[in-house]
């Protein structure tokens, strides 16, 4: 399956930018089942400063906003071809240990909440791949889709507690009760095709566990199963700042606003 990507990210400031600076993880790679057939970006309102693979191996491009601008974009355009719809990335590559990615994070430090969701879980073998697919079912039947109710600094427990989020709140809790039951677990930022659409709100997330034997294996929490042929996978992280498609700093400009427009067909 051949994937067309147009991915836009449009700032507005209410004041000349003095300053600024973007990382940008839109670049996806080459993996098991995937191949970049091509892939572009370009820039408004800022140049391209240089471009390096970050500690967990992310394709980074450092956008300088050009001064004075009051108005700024940045696009990507590009063509993935997929071939396994298993969810299986396979071995650990990369700079990092295995044992990094048992570690928690800020978003995704364990308590109560996490915790009783892993006991009701029962003496599951972390050695088993079932394993992760009974924890993805646990979470959703938890926490419940729906949008509006959390933000990109929500953290694992938060989510619990609030009982509703998207699927950056079902990768972080995800990650969280993973590395509580002793798994290598990460955060995966990417894209979906929808069968039902090709306009889109925003991209998409999901988690990655190490299990022995088989590797990295994909769960998209929120739709229920590994991810297959209708995924990109782009970025990965410890939590959502490690992967986050854009995130950067600024001065001048004090109140911002954002237009996201994407489109993900075959």
């Amino acid at each position: 399956m051949r994937l067309r990507v147009d991915h836009e990210t449009r700032y507005t400031y209410d004041a000349p930018v003095a300053y600024g600076l973007q990382q940008v993880r839109m670049r996806p790679k080459d993996s098991r089942g995937q191949k970049v057939l091509d892939w572009t970006i370009t820039v408004e309102g800022g140049a391209s400063e240089l471009c390096y693979d970050d500690h967990n191996g992310n394709r980074v491009d450092l956008i300088g906003i050009e001064p004075g601008r009051t108005e700024t974009s940045i696009r990507c355009v590009g063509l993935v071809e997929n071939t396994e719809g298993d969810g299986v990335l396979g071995k650990h590559q990369g700079f990092l240990p295995l044992w990094h990615f048992k570690r928690s994070s800020p978003l995704t430090q364990a308590g109560e909440g996490v915790r009783k969701l892993v006991a009701g879980l029962g003496d599951c073998d972390i050695a088993q791949v079932s394993t992760g697919h009974a924890l993805s079912a646990a979470i959703l039947d938890t926490v419940g889709y729906e949008g509006g109710n959390t933000h990109s600094g929500t953290t694992a427990e938060e989510a619990i507690t609030g009982g509703t989020g998207v699927c950056q709140d079902h990768a972080h809790i995800f990650c969280s009760a993973a590395r509580l039951m002793g798994l290598p677990a990460r955060y995966v930022s990417g894209y979906l095709m929808m069968n039902d659409r090709v306009e889109q709100d925003a991209s998409h997330a999901w988690a990655e566990a190490y299990f022995d034997g088989l590797g990295w294996v994909g769960f998209d929490v929120s739709n229920g199963y590994s991810p297959d042929e209708r995924y990109i996978r782009v970025a990965t992280g410890i939590d959502f700042r490690e992967a986050a498609p854009i995130n950067g700093m600024r001065m001048g400009g004090s109140d911002e606003g954002v237009l996201v427009t994407l489109k993900v067909e075959q």
